[in-house]
């Protein structure tokens, strides 16, 4: 809350967070309540590299890293985990409390460091479309419950540019690399572009002696010898990364440098795709004729896009006025499919009024056995109410 707050500010935010949990609950989620004070590490391992440096974080005087949470997400998922069946079960859990995130260029109304969301999280729902499509349906129902209407929809589906790089022939580790650089726009950029200059671009300030007497068959042969040059040489390892991290850059390096440049015809693919932003219902069609033209198959990926369309009309929302951006992936790292993020013109696109996605990776990162379908979405209320007809900013 802005350090300006008054006491009206804290009822108006009290009485929003008890109408929005009424919501949720009636829904059939089940409210929870997580601490504030959370391991930092449970965190920093999973937001991203956007969040980590804007986490703030502490040592307790036993010496336990600990964090102000930053998001709401993750210390449900955990939650869900340590409940009997260890997660087997579907379940739906709701929320409301604050957040805290240091703002880089100032805190304002808009963008405070502490500041309050209310959300839901579903676990376990086989049928993702299906559970995308509520999440967002119950959401914008909660926001007009409370008197918010002439809402702008955008969307983007990381599940989308998963299936098409899937689907272009290039090694496996290139495929990491894009998918893990997806988040960061320039980083991305830089990626393809080294990966379509071929050899010269690899290994460039590594040891050529080194590098080139690595083999990327063999992982324990690779290390020994990576073990071997840092001794010869003096060099200490510095930092977190272990020798076997190190080996496995280097020897990605290798296998680079044996490796002929990504084919321009991919390349560009991937950039065309990359491109697209049109209206919602445009989407479908377009990457229909980008993979037709280019002989990819994104069939099912765009069937999943199309089912999840119609299931959100079917519940009443019009996505006629909705967007879709192919780069459109929220700044949490944890995300894996449908991503969207809901915006009051009075506000704009840089402070959303609730977002959400799908994260079907988190709970196995923070210690689920096997994978876990997930999705969940929140509302950020302090902008809910500064657009609120009536309401104070």
């Amino acid at each position: 809350m802005s350090p300006t707050a008054t006491l009206a500010d804290s009822d108006a935010l009290d009485a929003e967070a008890r109408r929005l949990m009424a919501a949720f609950t009636g829904a059939g989620y089940e409210r929870i309540a997580p601490a504030v004070i959370q391991p930092a590490g449970l965190f920093l391992d999973v937001i991203g590299e956007s969040l980590r440096g804007r986490t703030y974080v502490f040592s307790d005087p036993d010496g336990e890293e600990l964090c102000l949470r930053p998001d709401l997400t993750v210390r449900p998922c955990r939650w869900h985990l340590e409940r009997p069946p260890g997660g087997r079960a579907g379940a739906r859990y709701c929320y409301s409390g604050s957040a805290f995130r240091y703002q880089p260029v100032g805190a304002d109304s808009a963008h405070p460091r502490e500041f309050h969301q209310a959300g839901i999280e579903s676990f376990g729902v086989a049928d993702r479309e299906a559970d995308d499509a509520a999440v967002l349906v119950l959401i914008l129902e909660a926001l007009r419950t409370s008197g918010l209407d002439g809402l702008q929809i955008r969307i983007g589906d990381l599940g989308l540019f998963n299936a098409l790089i899937n689907a272009i022939a290039m090694p496996e580790r290139w495929r990491r690399r894009l998918k893990n650089k997806f988040w960061r726009s320039d980083a991305f950029r830089a990626e393809l572009a080294r990966l379509k200059a071929g050899p010269a671009a690899h290994g460039q300030g590594l040891p050529a002696e080194l590098v080139l007497a690595l083999d990327p068959a063999d992982a324990e042969t690779t290390t020994a010898r990576v073990l071997d040059y840092l001794d010869r040489t003096g060099i200490e390892l510095i930092g977190t990364r272990t020798a076997e991290e190190i080996a496995e850059r280097l020897t990605a390096e290798a296998a680079d440098l044996q490796e002929p440049p990504l084919a321009p015809e991919k390349a560009a693919l991937i950039e065309r795709y990359v491109a697209i932003k049109a209206p919602v219902h445009e989407v479908a069609d377009r990457l229909t004729e980008l993979a037709h033209a280019s002989g990819v198959d994104l069939a099912a990926a765009v069937a999943a896009f199309r089912r999840r369309l119609a299931l959100i009309e079917a519940a009443g929302i019009s996505m006629r006025g909705g967007e879709f951006s192919a780069e459109f992936g929220r700044n949490l790292e944890y995300y894996t499919g449908f991503v969207f993020e809901v915006i009051a013109p009075a506000l704009g696109a840089k402070s959303p009024v609730a977002g959400g996605g799908r994260y079907d990776s988190l709970l196995a990162e923070v210690g689920a056995l096997l994978p876990v379908p997930a999705v969940g979405a929140s509302i950020h209320t302090e902008r809910m109410l500064a657009v609120l007809p009536g309401a104070r900013p």
